[in-house]
């Protein structure tokens, strides 16, 4: 009976390609721009390390008091999402989570070994080794320094791809050299493609920016005085140069930690509490302690990782879904009362009414899939209009998978049903004796 019906609806429609025509293309533009708002939105607040996520956490210590008039990116907590150099180094001696990092953005000038290539300067993160165990990086070759490094300060490099690509065309360049700002670097590493998205680590900068070139050895880094290019804030007026800025209160230091368990979350809170009394016991801190550790999805919202404007709009989209909605709905209500006698004729041959109403239904199903066909064509160029828009980080975001193509199909029929609901009862209560008394 399906198919009877379905033939049916595709003949009714054919009768008036003009009303079938702008029923399809509102639902579509409908569905076009929900959805492209909706695929941006889906992406940006997405969990950038499944799996995972509820086992890292950032962590805040309040070096600054609640009262302090300095940079706190507009936080109610009034919590700095930062660490200074200190309390991260304290961190780190103490060590009491599974795996823990401090980090930091810096750039340095690379000098090609190559002679056709020129120097040019590269985004450089430096971590602890922990950074890679912690948030899964996959490598293509070698494997991330050692503890022993950290510790020895040891000139050694992490590459990715993309770098290695440049460098060595896609060669092994392990145990190869590079040079970063005049000093030769001994590659350990080269990862495998690895970009999370939003760049949960950092949010500093770009939330959704691209990541470092090059990964090389916190304590390596600092050493070399190598320039802070992410967000430095400071309560006021720091001790100059770049000692002054390592014993100073200023944070610039991310600092992630791995706990596997509730348990242990538990233990690091305490721990944090326990650290920040002891600050205030010596002096340092002249208020009660305030620490904080959030997992990954708690700091995206926490770091307003997809903004209010951003959910306004599409809020706004789909209120533009629902307007087209109803222009679909009394389209159809139009189509359906000026096939009344047609309907009429089909009751008194002995049609009842779930039969008109199945054929109905199915007629707005029809609509509802050729809705979908042109709100993903509708989706993929308001996309595509993005791209040329937004910046090119954001507009990595903008690309359909199959889970859109999905949410599309499943948008388009299912508010169409909706929507021919209506006019599906409207043409169940057409009385046949009307109709055929004015044939």
């Amino acid at each position: 009976m399906f198919a009877y019906y379905f033939s049916l609806a595709v003949r009714s429609l054919k009768r008036n390609v003009v009303l079938t025509v702008l029923m399809i293309v509102a639902i579509g533009v409908g569905i076009g721009a929900s959805m492209t708002t909706l695929t941006v939105f889906r992406a940006m607040g997405s969990d950038p390390i499944p799996g995972k996520s509820a086992e890292l956490f950032a962590v805040q210590i309040d070096n600054w008091g609640p009262d302090s008039s300095g940079s706190t990116n507009g936080k109610q907590d009034r919590l700095q999402n930062q660490l200074s150099y200190r309390d991260a180094m304290n961190l780190m001696q103490a060590h009491p989570a599974k795996a823990q990092s401090a980090m930091y953005a810096s750039s340095l000038a690379l000098t090609p070994a190559n002679p056709d290539l020129q120097a040019f300067r590269v985004h450089v993160r430096a971590p602890y080794t922990d950074f890679f165990a912690m948030f899964e990086v996959p490598f293509l070759y070698g494997a991330p320094w050692s503890s022993a490094d950290d510790a020895a300060h040891a000139e050694v490099v992490v590459l990715t791809r993309a770098l290695n690509d440049k460098l060595f065309s896609g060669a092994n360049s392990v145990g190869k050299s590079i040079t970063l700002d005049g000093h030769d670097y001994r590659v350990v590493g080269v990862m495998n493609d690895w970009e999370p998205i939003p760049k949960f680590y950092d949010l500093n900068d770009e939330k959704f920016s691209k990541g470092a070139d090059i990964y090389v050895p916190f304590t390596r880094a600092v050493e070399r005085h190598m320039a802070i290019e992410g967000n430095l804030n400071c309560k006021d007026n720091s001790e100059s140069g770049w000692e002054g800025r390592l014993r100073s209160e200023c944070v610039w230091v991310q600092f992630w930690a791995e706990l596997p368990t509730a348990a242990a979350a538990a233990d690091y809170r305490r721990f944090l509490q326990n650290y920040a009394a002891q600050q205030q016991a010596s002096g340092r801190f002249h208020w009660p302690p305030r620490t904080s550790i959030k997992n990954v999805r708690e700091w995206l919202a926490y770091e307003d990782v997809v903004s209010d404007e951003f959910r306004i709009l599409v809020l706004v989209s789909f209120s533009f879904l629902f307007v087209c909605l109803l222009n679909a709905m009394g389209l159809m209500l139009a189509k359906t009362m000026g096939r009344a006698r047609d309907i009429g004729v089909r009751r008194a041959l002995g049609a009842d009414r779930s039969a008109i109403f199945a054929q109905c239904l199915i007629e707005s199903g029809v609509i509802g899939l050729a809705g979908a066909v042109v709100g993903l064509l509708l989706t993929g160029l308001g996309l595509l209009g993005l791209r040329t828009m937004l910046s090119r980080d954001i507009a990595n975001l903008t690309h359909l998978d199959v889970i859109d193509v999905v949410i599309v199909i499943v948008l388009a029929v299912s508010t169409t049903l909706l929507a021919g609901l209506y006019p599906t009862w409207r043409a169940t209560h057409i009385q046949p004796a009307w109709q055929l008394k004015a044939q």
